[in-house]
């Protein structure tokens, strides 16, 4: 069993500027010392399936932002995670373009539809420690208006599959199997696992914030 890791000695570092990431953590207690977003090629390989591309990013993520706190001086943990929609093998897009969404919106209506995100914890001795978790979620056959008026709104830019799951097209959903948070951005209760596995006191703000 891993003692658990003084506060003080190890921060936690949070590889990514994603609010919702943030407000996922802070849902379970957790604070990050730091927030560092890692800066990575996001382009899947040629032939790369969607669940490897989720855990590839992610645990490159973790061991780019790793080095930086090494290199200032940081003894920390790094959580990252990279989340990626499917619709069988093909990958869609974070969209910046309207038809890049609309494109997404097309593919996801009436289907169901699959979210891998990856996480990776890399612990204070460099080591990383990795999950996958799948989603699988089913969206309602979408009318032309109202692909119109969610491309008008914007709320897809830059999100995995051209939404929100926690906004607006959170009316869009039938069915879902699996984590809802996952589907946010950061699956908790893998999250939490990891971090606490590795000797994180995953619930020193637990009290903090009772009082």
């Amino acid at each position: 069993m891993n003692d658990q890791v003084n506060r003080d000695q190890a921060k936690l570092v949070l590889a990514s500027g994603s609010p919702r990431r943030l407000a996922l953590l802070n849902q379970a207690g957790i604070e990050p010392d730091l927030l560092m977003p890692a800066d990575v090629d996001e382009t899947p390989e040629r032939g790369e399936l969607p669940r490897r591309l989720a855990q590839r990013l992610a645990e490159e993520k973790g061991k780019v932002v790793a080095k930086r706190a090494r290199e200032a001086g940081l003894s920390a943990f790094v959580l990252s995670a990279d989340t990626v929609v499917a619709v069988g093998r093909r990958i869609l897009p974070k969209p910046d373009l309207v038809e890049e969404a609309e494109g997404c919106l097309r593919l996801l209506s009436g289907r169901t539809h699959r979210v891998y995100t990856g996480v990776c914890l890399v612990d204070p001795k460099g080591r990383a420690h990795t999950r996958l978790v799948e989603t699988r979620v089913r969206f309602k056959r979408l009318s032309r208006d109202e692909m119109a008026d969610y491309l008008a709104c914007g709320e897809w830019r830059g999100k995995a599959g051209g939404y929100a799951i926690q906004g607006i097209a959170g009316a869009f959903v039938v069915k879902l199997v699996g984590s809802y948070s996952n589907v946010v951005g950061l699956p908790l209760a893998e999250s939490v696992a990891l971090l606490s596995g590795q000797g994180y006191d995953v619930r020193a703000g637990w009290v903090e914030r009772a009082a």
